[in-house]
């Protein structure tokens, strides 16, 4: 029986494991990528743990959220990034440059090698052949350092393609499509290879689109077969000997199969609060919009940018429309200005912006108060976008540039014929931004960058108040917010605890103060969303030590442990839905249960109510959350 591409990338990188689902399998891997959101506290951990210099053999740090620099703190966390890569051995990517998914790509990528980033839009790089996953700071600092990443082994499912899109389609209304069919949740424990007479209409590009918001169905990431599509990707890039084949045994066999015909595909538009909420756009035609954007990690390559260019040609932004372009990199921004892109843009109205992630989490470009905005971007979780009670929708670039154009949602269909793309011969490739380590220099501190607090042992026995009682599809989000006057304190955690759940309850902080010890209560997929460290270690630090849900979101679930909060799920679905805020839970004997691998028993002091919840470890993880996370185990261990 033949290999899938999935199995032989995890088979050449094992460490650790069988490739059995459901197993826990460690990893080898060949490139490391940070950011400056999550990278500060990944390199803080990292030197917490004592290394001296990166193992990894390809190690990136990118500034790419906090681009605008907003506040000094902004840029103190920049010069410690910058001066750490310097000294441990990692590149630097200075602010501008690109963002952190579309620039390792296009520089550094190389079919059949492994990834981690500290962003759960990692998988992006599965557009080329690679295995790429998105994993907590703490994750990535260990790896860094040269150990395996560990993960369950998930399902693979073939995700067949046939046909090819039709005019005005594209790979974003591909990855809805899938969204509408399956959920947020209908990957989970998943990854997604791509195969089938189809893929070979899809551009790297698409298949770019497709890899990175695969994130938004759970999936561990997504995987592309290395092809002569990417072949001539790379070589416009310049880096044609960088490509090597990379594809799955012709009897190879999968855990399940997915088929999708590209032709019946048709524009796609998500509704406000969720990714999933997707509606064919002619549903929704003729709402106005205020605001619209292209770009992301999910929407900021070159066919994008050109996308959007051939749409507005000679015509002009709606007097009521805010039009902001996010290219995804530096060289996409210069390709697009030798290429005439940039005048045609300008002239149509269009503010094109920094290559940053930007407003995707927050960062500027903040709608006004009940205004419309449409994106072709990733997320639309309430209250992402910088404001309270957004309204955003999720859309391709063509729809967002057709809606540019009308001050409406727009079918671009109805815009008659569609427009050709011309892709260049060979894209720029200056490297002005990025800067090579020499391991000489000192890493230098601002005010703001505080130490890594440690989590604390589990109790024998936990008896605390429930410091919040919450649904489904609690988003990192939702637990720590994003927002310019936020992130700035991702470095300073007892700062940043002070907005944990800001916008679901303003009075959580003082509540889990008062408490001193909290537990929490959620329903389906708790902690979907951004891979944020910050939404396990704020609750850590404010004496968070077990959340109670029905699903635990991957690289939620892991952070959790790593900083020692007990993730348990209720053995009965229904078992906490007569749990209130505030109600005493008792959870009799809990460091002895999770030794042993026992349920646990949890008891409602107000009803008198028992039931059994479950923490499936590993005995790794058993290891780590008993002695109250990755960082207090690594440090008892040294002892």
């Amino acid at each position: 029986m033949g290999r899938s591409l999935t199995h032989k990338l995890i088979g050449s990188h094992l460490a650790a494991g069988k490739l059995d689902v459901g197993e826990e399998i460690g990893l080898a891997m060949d490139q490391i990528l940070l950011t400056d959101t999550n990278g500060t506290m990944a390199f803080l951990q990292f030197e917490a743990l004592g290394f001296q210099r990166v193992a990894a053999p390809r190690v990136v740090t990118y500034i790419d959220h906090n681009v605008y620099q907003f506040d000094s703190r902004n840029s103190d966390d920049h010069r410690y990034l910058g001066t750490a890569s310097r000294k441990y051995g990692a590149t630097f990517s200075k602010p501008g440059n690109g963002i952190c998914h579309q620039v390792h790509l296009e520089t550094f990528s190389v079919p059949g090698q492994t990834l981690l980033g500290s962003d759960s839009h990692t998988p992006l790089c599965g557009a080329v052949g690679m295995l790429a996953i998105g994993a907590g700071s703490l994750d990535v600092a260990v790896a860094m350092g040269g150990g395996p990443y560990f993960f369950t082994m998930p399902a693979v499912v073939r995700v067949w393609l046939s046909g090819a899109l039709r005019p005005w389609v594209t790979a974003k209304d591909v990855i809805l499509e899938l969204l509408r069919r399956l959920s947020v949740h209908g990957g989970s424990g998943k990854i997604f290879e791509y195969a089938g007479p189809g893929l070979q209409s899809l551009l790297v590009a698409q298949r770019m689109t497709i890899a990175n918001m695969g994130a938004e169905l759970s999936l561990t990431t997504s995987v592309f077969p290395s092809d002569e599509v990417t072949r001539s990707y790379l070589s416009r890039l310049g880096r044609g000997a960088d490509w090597r084949p990379a594809a799955p045994d012709d009897d190879a066999s999968y855990d399940d199969q997915l088929e999708l015909d590209l032709g019946a595909v048709g524009p796609l538009i998500a509704l406000p609060g969720s990714p999933d909420r997707v509606v064919p756009v002619e549903e929704v035609a003729g709402t106005a919009v205020e605001q619209v954007m292209v770009g992301s990690c999910t929407n900021g390559s070159w066919h994008d940018m050109a996308s959007v260019t051939a749409v507005l040609r000679t015509r002009r932004v709606h007097p009521s429309v805010s039009f902001v372009l996010f290219p995804g990199s530096h060289r996409i921004l210069e390709t697009m200005a030798r290429e005439g892109l940039l005048t045609d843009l300008l002239e149509a109205g269009v503010t094109v912006s920094e290559s940053t992630c930007g407003a995707c989490p927050g960062l500027g470009h903040v709608p006004a108060s009940g205004a419309k905005s449409l994106r072709a971007f990733n997320r639309n979780f309430p209250g992402r976008s910088g404001v309270k009670d957004d309204q955003v929708y999720l859309c391709s670039s063509v729809v967002a540039a057709a809606s540019a154009l009308t001050g409406v949602i727009t079918d671009p269909r109805t815009l008659g014929p569609e427009p050709p793309l011309r892709l260049p011969a060979s894209f720029a490739a200056s490297t002005a931004g990025l800067v090579e380590a020499d391991g000489q220099g000192e890493v230098a501190r601002g005010p703001n960058i505080k130490p890594v607090p440690l989590g604390e042992p589990v109790a024998q026995t936990l008896e605390a108040p429930v410091l919040l009682k919450l649904g489904d599809k609690v988003s990192t989000d939702d637990i720590s917010p994003s927002g310019a006057g936020i992130l700035i304190f991702r470095s300073n955690i007892p700062a940043i605890a002070e907005f944990c759940f800001k916008y679901v309850d303003p009075e959580f902080v003082a509540r889990a103060k008062a408490a001193g010890r909290g537990i929490i209560v959620a329903g389906e997929l708790y902690g979907q969303g951004s891979s944020r460290e910050v939404a396990a270690v704020a609750p850590m630090y404010l004496g968070v030590r077990a959340v109670i849900a029905r699903s635990f979101a991957r690289i939620h679930r892991a952070n959790l442990i790593n900083w020692g909060i007990v993730p348990l799920t209720c053995d009965d679905p229904g078992d906490g839905d007569d749990i209130e805020r505030d109600d005493r839970l008792r959870l009799e004997g809990l460091r002895a249960a999770l030794a042993a691998g026992a349920r646990v028993t949890v008891v409602n002091a107000r009803t008198g109510r028992g039931f059994a919840a479950s923490c499936v470890l590993t005995p790794r993880e058993r290891e780590i959350l008993l002695a109250g996370g990755l960082l207090a185990h690594t440090r008892s261990a040294r002892r």
